[in-house]
């Protein structure tokens, strides 16, 4: 059900939506569970059995048919359509990702996906200078027909998102597709659900909290051929998702500023630790035209095995080897690899069967530490 161009009656993607919102489960571990099973409704039968397995002390909570039927329904009121990986409308930029959003809500004209993206991002208190550079690269970009995403919030990217709406842009929010977030944006955000795309992973009705953020973030540069950083402090959200378009293999560039402002401190980081320096949009789409367009190599969820049912002893044993290699701070998928001789396959397994026991979680851009009471 994750292949490219498949087809969803709606059985099954209330299967995909219980099993995406129950507790614990990530999108690794969602898709880990897929491939282990062979569909959502085979995961969810087997779900309490393999958390008794693991030694989960208390039942696991799958989340009730009725409250995804209930959100559904209230996503169809307010003109969210949902979107299943696999599905052809699912952007095939998330799609590379493994830890792509099994789910998305989407207002707006989804046929944005098919046009290739760059993320403009920044300071929320930009500077006027800051602003108008937004704009120029936005209006740079949507000339070249590139669609431009953002986050939608305040400063930087809400004049990103104003000087692309023409041209095509995608706002990414962390709350639900229809929670404005700041409210000042109330305006915007229903301009870009009319004219491009507002997109979220997160149910309707959702509040933001602190958390939302990071997950949203990974979702902009997951979406994005490359990320452009106008201003940002040394300590800034916006560099979370520099990092994570590293991670993914985006391009990276940055607008330089003047090192006495605070604001500049985090772009000019960047710059230094290899980042594009950009002045105007054409230094960003000369390097992405000789950008590989392929899809980038390495392991993937989707090569980590067959599904089918692994060696319970062996899994026993590389579950200690995984738990030793896990502490508090959140330690990515790929690190944990690396770390250990085992088959990619049982490590997965490994983190799976701690995930649904309640010893570990799995945390935003495939990372994974132990779960904290």
């Amino acid at each position: 059900m994750t292949s490219s161009g498949a087809s969803f009656n709606a059985a099954e993607k209330l299967d995909w939506l219980q099993l995406v919102r129950t507790e614990t489960i990530g999108p690794i571990t969602f898709f880990r569970l897929i491939a282990r099973f062979g569909s959502a409704g085979a995961a969810l039968r087997a779900l309490p059995e393999i958390a008794r397995r693991a030694g989960r002390s208390s039942a696991l909570s799958v989340f009730p048919r009725r409250d995804a039927e209930a959100e559904l329904a209230r996503a169809d009121a307010l003109g969210c359509r949902l979107i299943a990986a696999g599905e052809p409308a699912y952007p095939v930029m998330l799609g590379m990702m493994p830890d792509r959003p099994p789910l998305i809500y989407v207002r707006g004209h989804a046929s944005l996906f098919e046009r290739p993206a760059v993320a403009v991002i920044g300071a929320r208190n930009a500077s006027a200078s800051g602003r108008r550079m937004a704009r120029n690269l936005s209006e740079g970009l949507g000339r070249a027909g590139v669609v431009v995403v953002s986050g939608l919030a305040r400063g930087i990217d809400s004049a990103a998102h104003e000087a692309a709406l023409d041209s095509g842009t995608i706002a990414v929010v962390a709350g639900g597709a229809d929670v404005v977030y700041p409210p000042e944006n109330a305006g915007l955000m229903s301009e870009i659900a009319n004219r491009g795309v507002v997109l979220s992973e997160r149910p309707p009705g959702l509040e933001p909290t602190a958390r939302d953020f990071p997950r949203r973030n990974r979702l902009i540069s997951g979406l994005s051929r490359g990320v452009v950083v106008v201003e940002a402090a040394a300590k800034s959200g916006t560099l979370i998702t520099a990092r994570f378009a590293l991670d993914q293999g985006r391009e990276v560039f940055a607008v330089p500023g003047s090192p006495l402002d605070p604001r500049c401190q985090g772009a000019n980081g960047l710059i230094r630790q290899g980042a594009t320096l950009v002045e105007t949009a054409e230094d960003i789409l000369s390097v992405l035209a000789e950008q590989n367009r392929g899809a980038r190599e390495g392991r993937t969820l989707d090569n980590f095995g067959e599904a089918g049912e692994p060696d319970q002893a062996l899994i026993v044993e590389v579950r200690a080897a995984v738990r030793e290699q896990l502490s508090y701070t959140p330690m990515h998928r790929d690190a944990i690899l690396r770390e250990l001789n085992h088959p990619a396959s049982l490590v997965i397994d490994a983190l799976l069967e701690l995930v649904l026991s309640g010893e570990a979680e799995e945390h935003s851009g495939g990372r994974f530490a132990l779960r904290v009471d």
